[in-house]
């Protein structure tokens, strides 16, 4: 049984380099490349960081409801297309989704059983600090990418794992953890002591363990986000 992974997180967190990481680290998982109208950015290729299309193409795979979700952010459209979920089962292989707060609450809606994960940077500042070291947006799109970054964040709690990116090392177990975790508990095998570790490390992430930690993070883009806060 094919299980369906989603990964949302505020640009600049990290998200892309952790599941790159994992993608060649956990076998039988496949990843879906999202559909976008925004042209490419930097060294962006097409059918690798996602799918560039005219708007035009974009709306006929719309009427031809060919996505399991399509949203449009900034301006630009992204979906996330049914095919990938359809080989993935063909496959006997689980599914990476890579998208965003919309898209999730979308798939979450009509594939209740999907598992959902939240990158969330350390705080506010060291998101910003990313976001300038890449060197691809104005300041006025950092920081709307900011404010953005503050809305999508106030979704968490919708979704089953949190996973705070301040060490990557750390963070590319404990995200190859969470994947190996629910996989172990949905295929029934009995769990070894080596099981037992990858659990561990996964229950961590999860939503009720991770609120007092949470608190911190969220503080510093309320303030932020506040008169006389930056």
């Amino acid at each position: 049984m094919t299980t369906l992974y989603i990964i949302s997180a505020p640009s600049g967190s990290g998200k892309s380099t952790l599941v790159n990481k994992v993608r060649a680290t956990v076998p039988g998982l496949e990843f879906s490349i999202s559909y976008t109208t925004r042209p490419p950015r930097g060294v962006e290729q097409n059918g690798r960081e996602y799918f560039f299309v005219a708007r035009s193409e974009f709306e006929n795979m719309v009427q031809r409801d060919e996505f399991l979700e399509h949203a449009e952010v900034f301006g630009n459209c992204y979906g996330t297309a049914r095919r990938f979920l359809r080989e993935a089962e063909k496959n006997g292989h689980d599914l990476l989704l890579d998208i965003d707060v919309q898209g999730a609450a979308k798939i979450k809606s009509t594939l209740p059983e999907a598992v959902s994960i939240f990158i969330m940077p350390p705080d506010r500042k060291t998101l910003e600090s990313r976001l300038r070291k890449r060197s691809l947006d104005t300041d006025a799109v950092i920081q709307r990418r900011l404010v953005t970054a503050s809305r999508e964040i106030e979704n968490y709690e919708k979704y089953d794992y949190i996973l705070v990116n301040d060490r990557l090392e750390d963070s590319i177990e404990a995200l190859q953890a969470i994947l190996l975790a629910e996989r172990l508990k949905r295929s029934g095998m009995q769990t070894s002591a080596d099981h037992a570790e990858t659990l561990t490390k996964a229950e961590r992430c999860r939503l009720h363990n991770v609120r007092e930690r949470l608190q911190p993070i969220l503080a510093s883009f309320v303030t932020a986000a506040a008169p006389g806060g930056r």
